[in-house]
């Protein structure tokens, strides 16, 4: 949660520097507005909530959404609740008026330094230009079913994914097909947008590029730290690095 915290406050800012950066009680807001709704993001920080707290926070974060003009995530990592606030986490959010949109994990690993990746059909450009972010935005937002521009609402333009995110393009045959970032956050690496064309899915492909990502970022600050957020379909790929699970988490969005 704290590393999300720090990475969505400099990518919010960076698309926005009047995007809404606040800490709340039990309620971090970063929310920058724009048609990427990854970059919309509230979640909770109270650590061992109960029920009667959970079901408070959930109301104001849910007050909050309304409160935008553009949609975003409400985020949920399920070990800061107590055994009874977890049980009761998806009837709570219904009652808030948040619909669950789907789950993921939240994982780490003391990994670094990693050797430098490779694979049969890639090769790898970190991200530099304008037009490699426009790939990278592409990449994602067909990745999760967005609308290109709202993908590039995210990214083209950004000082500091072309600076200070290890961010990398993997090419097949000289075309944009897999993508992953890594940023240093107190710390840590932590891998941030890995996306992969669905027509070339189940290839090692995003695999292949986050190492890549992860031993640039590496080699350039010397942890040896990194953490990540994965989506329920992509868990599968991080242990092969040497990521370890640690907590459940959910994405919530406005009902209806």
């Amino acid at each position: 949660m704290e590393q999300l915290a720090t990475v969505w406050r400099r990518m919010a800012l960076d698309r926005d520097p009047d995007a809404d950066v606040r800490d709340l009680p039990g309620i971090a807001v970063r929310w920058a507005d724009c048609r990427f709704a990854f970059w919309n993001c509230v979640t909770l920080t109270d650590a061992g909530a109960d029920g009667s707290l959970l079901a408070e926070r959930l109301g104001r974060a849910a007050a909050l959404m309304r409160s935008k003009r553009r949609p975003g995530f409400l985020w949920v990592f399920e070990d800061l609740l107590d055994a009874g606030a977890r049980t009761g986490l998806m009837e709570a959010a219904g009652r808030a008026g948040l619909a669950h949109a789907f789950s993921g994990t939240g994982m780490a690993g003391d990994l670094l330094p990693l050797p430098d990746p490779s694979h049969p059909d890639l090769t790898f450009v970190r991200v530099r230009t304008d037009a490699h972010l426009q790939a990278y935005a592409d990449l994602n937002a067909r990745a999760y079913g967005m609308p290109l521009e709202d993908g590039r609402d995210g990214l083209v333009g950004s000082a500091l994914w072309k600076k200070e995110v290890h961010a990398y393009l993997g090419l097949r045959d000289g075309v944009p097909v897999t993508c992953a970032g890594a940023v240093e956050a107190d710390g840590r690496l932590f891998v941030v947008l890995v996306a992969t064309d669905p027509r070339w899915e189940r290839r090692g492909y995003g695999e292949a590029v986050t190492r890549k990502a992860l031993h640039e970022g590496g080699r350039a600050t010397g942890l040896t730290r990194a953490t990540l957020h994965a989506t329920a379909a992509g868990a599968p790929v991080y242990p092969r690095i040497g990521f370890e699970p640690n907590s459940p988490l959910h994405f919530f969005t406005l009902a209806g």
